[in-house]
C-alpha cells in the first residue's frame, strides 16, 4: 500500500495536498489525523500545522480480454504537427507555495492588529517572487526611519513564508509605494557623491545599509565612467565605498 503524511494550514489542506501528491481522490484513500492544527503566537512561534494520513487502497481490476475472431483495426497514422513556440510563461503557485504566502498576508494582518493597526495586503506575483503591498492608515509607524521598521517585518515576513514550502518563496514588502520612493533617493544619492568623489579625489564611504539598498547604488553607478563602487565590512555594518576609477 502507498501511504504519504502531507501537511497544511487546516485539515482540508493537508488532505488536498496528499490528494494532489497521490494524484487520486478523496473517495480512493484512507485517511488519518495525525496532528490537529495550532495557530502559536501571532502566527510565528508555536505554530503547528495539520497533519494527515492517507493510505491509497488498492483495487483489483478485472483482466480485460481481447476476441481473437475480431481484426484489430490498424493504428491511424497522424501527420506531425507543426512545433510551436510558445511564450515563456511562469509556473502555476503549487498548493504548498499559495499557502506558504497566504500564511505570510496572515502574519502581516496579525502585527497590525496587535498594535492596533488595521491592514489591507494586496501581493503581486513576479518573475523574482512575490511583492505585499500593505495598505492602511498611518503606516509611517510600520516603516520606520529609512525603511528600517519595514525591513525588519520583511526578514520576519519571508521566515513564515518558508517554514513549510517545497520551494524558496522571495517575498518584497512594501508600504505606501515607499520602495520606490527609497531606490529614487538612494539613486539621487549615489549621483551626488559620485561628484563629490570626482571634485575631490577622495573616497567616500557610506552609512551603512541593507544589502537590497547597496544594490540600488551599485547598479546605478555600475556603468559610470570615472568612478566605481565596492562594499566593505560586515552585516550589519556593511557599507558602499565610491572611489575614482
Amino acid at each position: 500500500m502507498t501511504t504519504v503524511i502531507a501537511s497544511g494550514k487546516t485539515i482540508d489542506d493537508a488532505i488536498a495536498e496528499g490528494l494532489a501528491r497521490l494524484n487520486t481522490s478523496k473517495e480512493h484513500v484512507q485517511i488519518r489525523i495525525v496532528q490537529q492544527p495550532s495557530k502559536g503566537f501571532l502566527g510565528l512561534i508555536g505554530v503547528k500545522q495539520a497533519q494527515v494520513e492517507l493510505t491509497l487502497i488498492q483495487e483489483s481490476a478485472a483482466p480485460v480480454s481481447i476476441p481473437t475472431d475480431v481484426p484489430r483495426p490498424a493504428p491511424e497514422l497522424k501527420p506531425h504537427a507543426a512545433a510551436s513556440v510558445q511564450p515563456e510563461t511562469m509556473e502555476p503557485d503549487s498548493r504548498a507555495q499559495a499557502a506558504s504566502y497566504e500564511e505570510a498576508v496572515q502574519f502581516v494582518k496579525e502585527i497590525g492588529d496587535s498594535i492596533g493597526m488595521e491592514l489591507e495586503v494586496d501581493v503581486k506575483r513576479t518573475r523574482d517572487g512575490y511583492i505585499m503591498s500593505i495598505s492602511g492608515n498611518d503606516l509611517g509607524l510600520l516603516i520606520g526611519r529609512r525603511g528600517q521598521t519595514l525591513d525588519a517585518l520583511q526578514y520576519l515576513v519571508n521566515i513564515v513564508a518558508n517554514r513549510y514550502s517545497d520551494k524558496y518563496i522571495r517575498i518584497m514588502l512594501d508600504a505606501e509605494n515607499f520602495r520606490d520612493r527609497r531606490r529614487k533617493t538612494l539613486e539621487e544619492l549615489a549621483d551626488r557623491l559620485a561628484n563629490r568623489v570626482i571634485r575631490s579625489g577622495k573616497e567616500v564611504v557610506l552609512e551603512p545599509m541593507s544589502s537590497q539598498e547597496r544594490k540600488v547604488i551599485h547598479a546605478r553607478l555600475q556603468n559610470h565612467n570615472r568612478v566605481k563602487t565596492v562594499s566593505k565590512g560586515e552585516e550589519p555594518n556593511r557599507r558602499v565605498v565610491i572611489t575614482l576609477r
